[in-house]
């Protein structure tokens, strides 16, 4: 044993404490997913048009935000773009820098098939139709997923405008189903939102960098234009200017 192995023998602790973690983490992803389909059953039972347009998870982030499905009814759409990203939005508006564009919504699956440059126009869109959604959802004694469904068909065919596809994008039955659970990133006691949109906002600084030295050539052709236009001008009147000296002398 010493030669062909390079540890010890295990011991009858050690073993049933391998056994006791192995149970512990089996136990804990059993857990998970029955509270994966406690949370999808509530979603469709209460937010049903909601579920459709952003998933159920983060359909539930964004109710859990807000309070209840009646105060995410009563929020605007420009509000619902950004929930979850408060933190962004008062440094933005103190620091006198863009606003963001999106919170909690950045995580649906209709903004993340979109490239970084069309981001923000999808989740414009995403949030006016998500907030006729809820009302719905709230308000309606009855609600249907007629709403959810068209709704969803709209934005695909916004993504699809964006993007140049000529085809439509597959949508699973137009339901929103993500396959796996994707538990959230928690960091200081809450959803980590400000840090998801830190490479956005490097890809808006490079844009507008890139804007900014457009103008700097265009201004540089005008201005060596201009520049060209003058010169003949600037000779023209040195050799009147010479005539008329002759002229006096």
């Amino acid at each position: 044993m010493a030669e062909v192995s390079m540890g010890t023998e295990v011991d009858i602790m050690d073993m049933t404490n391998m056994q006791a973690l192995a149970e512990q983490v089996l136990s804990m992803s059993d857990y998970r997913s029955q509270l994966w389909e406690y949370l999808k059953n509530r979603m469709n039972a209460i937010a049903p048009n909601l579920t459709i347009m952003v998933g159920e998870l983060v359909g539930a982030r964004l109710i859990s935000h807000a309070g209840s499905l009646m105060n995410l009814a009563k929020q605007p759409a420009s509000t619902l773009q950004i929930l979850g990203a408060e933190k962004a939005l008062f440094r933005a508006l103190k620091t006198k820098h863009d606003t963001p564009k999106y919170g909690l919504i950045y995580h649906a699956s209709l903004v993340g098939r979109c490239i970084p440059k069309n981001k923000g126009r999808i989740s414009r869109v995403l949030a006016a139709k998500a907030a006729l959604a809820v009302r719905v959802d709230a308000l309606s004694d009855e609600p249907d997923t007629l709403i959810g469904h068209s709704a969803f068909k709209t934005v695909e065919k916004r993504i699809a405008e964006l993007e140049g596809n000529k085809t439509m994008l597959a949508t699973n039955g137009g339901a929103n189903q993500p396959t796996a659970f994707v538990a959230p990133t928690i960091q200081g006691g809450g959803v980590n939102t400000a840090s998801d949109m830190v490479d956005v906002a490097a890809e808006q600084k490079k844009e507008k960098k890139a804007k900014k030295d457009k103008k700097k050539r265009k201004a540089e052709e005008t201005e060596t234009a201009e520049a060209a236009a003058e010169e003949p001008k600037s000779a023209k009147k040195s050799k009147k200017e010479k005539k008329e000296k002759k002229a006096k002398a």
